[in-house]
């Protein structure tokens, strides 16, 4: 059963995933505005799993997933999904 906190994570994920769909469809490639938006928006998604991976981890672990926490980028942008 997913919590409240686990509900707000996917939503910004959804959010984070649409954003990244709709700068790579855009014709003509991207702008350097948009290629820095595409980069942000990539590593908040890395942030995102992984914090999310934490949680559901440490739920599974008996842990309080409220102790999650989100990582900083150069610990996270190179995982693989």
């Amino acid at each position: 059963m997913t919590d409240s906190a686990e509900n707000d994570i996917m939503a910004t994920i959804r959010g984070l995933i649409d954003e990244e769909h709709a700068l790579r469809s855009t014709s003509g490639g991207l702008d350097p505005s948009e290629r820095s938006r595409m980069k942000e928006v990539e590593r908040a998604l890395d942030q995102c799993w992984d914090l999310l991976r934490q949680r559901r981890a440490r739920s599974e672990a008996g842990q309080d997933p409220d102790e999650a926490r989100t990582r900083p980028v150069s610990e996270v942008e190179n995982y693989r999904q």
